[in-house]
């Protein structure tokens, strides 16, 4: 046996740009630059946003709010957390979480997303599995449901 893998694994566990398939670079369908600002957020930066919003709504607000009363801190949270995103991505385009990691939310056009899909995107966040489904311009579900993508500041 060769230390060579036969082809088709080699496409298989090393993706389409193994098999010899271009797809472009994550934003480039949408018209966004590969690099620097209005560029595509990585998920990294993401993951962080929404680890310190949601650490935000649920330890700070919703937990130092409702401790001392025994209340579901969890399901709290989760509502602080949806108002959060409500009130400012509809507002400024970006939560906390995102300012601190410089990200923002952004219509397709590149301007502010509008309310309406702020509403549908923040349901989705909040029932989290469409956030964990993506393609290949690094969009959820959540993203395509509201015609937004999250771009570098």
């Amino acid at each position: 046996m060769s230390d060579r893998q036969p082809r088709w694994t080699q496409t298989w566990l090393g993706g389409t740009r193994a098999a010899g398939i271009d797809l472009g670079y994550p934003g480039e369908r949408l018209g966004l630059p590969e690099h620097g600002p209005g560029a595509v957020a990585g998920w990294g930066r993401r993951l962080g946003a929404v680890v310190v919003d949601w650490l935000l709504c649920t330890w700070a607000i919703a937990g130092g709010l409702l401790r001392a009363r025994g209340a579901d801190v969890g399901a709290v949270g989760l509502g602080v957390f949806a108002a959060e995103y409500v009130l400012l991505v509809g507002t400024i385009g970006m939560t906390l979480g995102m300012r601190l990691f410089g990200i923002r939310v952004a219509g397709l056009d590149g301007g502010r997303p509008r309310f309406l899909g702020v509403l549908i995107r923040t349901f989705l966040l909040c029932l989290a599995v469409p956030a964990l489904i993506w393609d290949r311009d690094r969009r959820g579900l959540h993203d395509r449901a509201s015609g937004t993508v999250v771009v570098n500041l």
